[in-house]
């Protein structure tokens, strides 16, 4: 790498200091001085001088060489003569004699002008041996009258050059900046070396400096087109990605503390009943902040997706290059590194395309199979000002909750099929009382248009786990993917917003409850709920266990009974006082309770009847649901 950029900061060298012999004008002073010399020993051949002078500038060698020559012929120990004489028999070819005219112009007189003429020669030459020559002669006339010239500099910077030693370059450099600041050739010269060390903007800054001082455009060009624009525009890619990256931690940042402050002052309008719940706008501001929050939430996974996948491609790179730097590639490694970037990358583009198959929970219930229990949701909805339920979908478990079907139009304008998920287990024993209070829960759902929305949340959860779930099949949840910690922390964000929007809701619809069937109907209601899943579960888990053990068809799941109580109560007494946290989806119920106390119901409902009376043949259904879950049972 490094011989590389020295044989480019030679070439770029050797065609300026070609440039500047062509385009810099003599100096006049100097020059005059030269000229009264000569007039001195002979003033008839002056004329003849100067214009063999400005064929020299001009490039007409041969015509300097032969105005030079008379004027040597008839002035021979005039040394200006002799040594630009030297300099034009080596540049026509004749070597051997302008070394000699250089020689004997440097016996003549050691002076600066001599000793450079013939460094000059010695350079050219370009071997170790006469670099040695030609660097003896520059440092002794830079002690000498004159030796500050700039061409002597350039010469020793022409030198540390070809023996590539860049430490006496830096030196030389330094040299030239500090006696000729505003020259072009010391901006050019710093633009070079700062090209040499990688600093491509000082590189750039110096050479458009050189440009002001005269430097042509097409050298300029040439110099920036040699890949100091490119390795620029490389530190601006990596820069501005820098700053993209940076604001992308601070917008996680910024999320996580948003949904902080709306989860706290939630909490604060629940504790201190300051929560509006009027059926116009329920929840106030605080529900729709939540709901642009989460729509924000939601956006800002999709755009953080490409972020992550060109960091991981950064980070793959960047571990290769750490690997060549040192000198060591070890082979499987890389080759791991390589395939886990790869599936990295493509699992996230799969989980964005692949789709997931939605099968609604359970099956239909019918209304003649339970037209009181249809009969019973259509009550409650008059009640509530609400329209009704089209569809009751009964499970085998303890499920108890409703969401809408339809395009998102028409859940927009609550035109989409209201659908209630019911568990045979939690219909059992259930109070009809304590079960329309729950229900009023579900139904504050619908008319607070909670079920209207929440694709965003949960397209986002989805792609998530499936995204998750395909980097953990492919073996890539490991500490160094970044996708993987990035799941883990946008999961443990968002999931924070949407829980605290989520219990908003359940807070809410508690509040249409409780306001519709009183407090207490609704704290049975969901002791029920919650009693039945601990029963059904450990009497289920029994009698699916001693089934299997004794190789017989499993019981009636529904009609099980066991001496199991006391546990029961203590399980029960635990779940109701576990405290809220705020990874829950919803409040503990000690909380939601606390939250409905005192609440004036404007209608009652004291109907002790049980809900598995309203259907048809609530035997031949729990009989179905016990054979669902055999079909299920591994009995191997």
């Amino acid at each position: 790498m490094k011989t590389v950029k020295l044989s480019l900061l030679i070439i770029f060298s050797v065609f300026c200091t070609q440039l500047w012999a062509q385009a810099t004008a003599r100096d006049r002073q100097k020059e005059e001085k030269i000229e009264k010399q000569l007039e001195a020993i002979d003033p008839l051949v002056v004329e003849t001088f100067k214009k063999g002078t400005i064929a020299m500038d001009e490039q007409k060698n041969e015509l300097a060489d032969s105005l030079y020559s008379i004027v040597y012929a008839k002035a021979p120990t005039f040394d200006p003569v002799i040594r630009r004489l030297g300099t034009i028999k080596y540049n026509l070819g004749y070597v051997n004699d302008g070394f000699l005219y250089c020689k004997k112009a440097v016996e003549i007189n050691r002076s600066a002008y001599n000793l450079l003429s013939l460094a000059y020669l010695y350079l050219n030459k370009n071997d170790s041996s006469n670099l040695d020559k030609a660097y003896s002669l520059l440092i002794e006339a830079q002690r000498l009258p004159n030796g500050d010239d700039i061409d002597v500099l350039l010469y020793l910077i022409q030198i540390s050059l070809q023996r590539n030693d860049v430490y006496q370059l830096k030196a030389e450099i330094a040299s030239l900046k500090a006696k000729y600041p505003d020259h072009m050739l010391t901006h050019y010269y710093l633009a070079v070396l700062a090209a040499n060390d990688s600093e491509w903007r000082t590189a750039k800054k110096e050479i458009l400096l050189a440009k002001q001082k005269g430097l042509p455009q097409d050298a300029v060009d040439e110099f920036l087109n040699s890949g100091v624009n490119t390795e620029i525009n490389k530190q601006n890619a990596v820069i501005y990605f820098g700053i993209v990256v940076g604001i992308w931690i601070l917008g996680l940042l910024f999320l996580f503390l948003i949904g902080k402050l709306f989860s706290n002052m939630t909490l604060n309008a629940i504790e201190n009943d300051k929560l509006e719940t009027s059926s116009a706008k329920p929840g106030g501001w605080m529900r729709t902040g939540y709901k642009a929050l989460i729509n924000a939430g939601g956006f800002y996974y999709y755009i953080s997706l490409p972020i992550v996948l060109v960091l991981v491609i950064a980070l793959t790179i960047g571990i290769i290059y750490l690997f060549i730097m040192v000198g060591t590639i070890p082979i499987k490694l890389t080759f791991i590194l390589v395939i886990g970037a790869g599936v990295t990358i493509f699992s996230m583009i799969r989980s964005l395309l692949v789709k997931v198959d939605y099968t609604d929970p359970g099956r239909e219930l019918t209304k003649e199979e339970a037209p009181g229990l249809y009969k019973l949701t259509e009550e409650v909805a008059q009640l509530m000002g609400t329209r009704s339920i089209d569809e009751i979908r009964i499970t085998p478990l303890n499920d108890l909750a409703v969401y809408e079907k339809g395009t998102w139009r028409d859940k927009m304008n609550d035109k989409g099929k209201r659908i209630l998920i019911l568990g045979t287990s939690v219909l059992n024993d259930f109070k009809k009382g304590d079960f329309k209070a729950v229900l009023a829960h579900e139904y504050g759902h619908f008319t607070h248009r909670d079920t209207a929305g929440g694709e965003v949340a949960l397209r986002v959860q989805n792609d998530m786990t499936k995204y998750f779930i395909a980097l953990h099949n492919a073996g890539q949840n490991t500490i160094w993917n970044i996708a993987f910690h990035f799941l883990r922390l946008y999961n443990f964000i968002f999931r924070r917003i949407s829980h605290g929007a989520t219990r908003l809701q359940e807070v809410l619809a508690d509040r249409v409850a409780a306001e519709t069937f009183g407090s207490v109907s609704f704290e049975n209601g969901l002791t029920h709920v919650i009693k039945r899943q601990i029963e059904f579960s450990k009497y289920a888990n029994d009698e699916i266990k001693e089934a299997v053990e004794l190789k017989r068809p499993i019981n009636n799941l529904y009609e099980l009974t066991g001496d199991q109580e006391t546990t029961i109560e203590e399980e029960l007494k635990k779940s109701l006082n576990t405290k809220t946290t705020e990874d829950d989806t919803h409040p503990s119920p000690t909380d939601r309770f606390k939250y409905i106390a005192g609440i004036k119901a404007t209608y009652i409902s004291e109907d002790n009847s049980l809900v598995k009376d309203l259907f048809v043949n609530w035997t031949a259904l729990t009989e179905e649901m016990t054979k669902n879950i055999e079909a299920k049972v591994d009995r191997y």
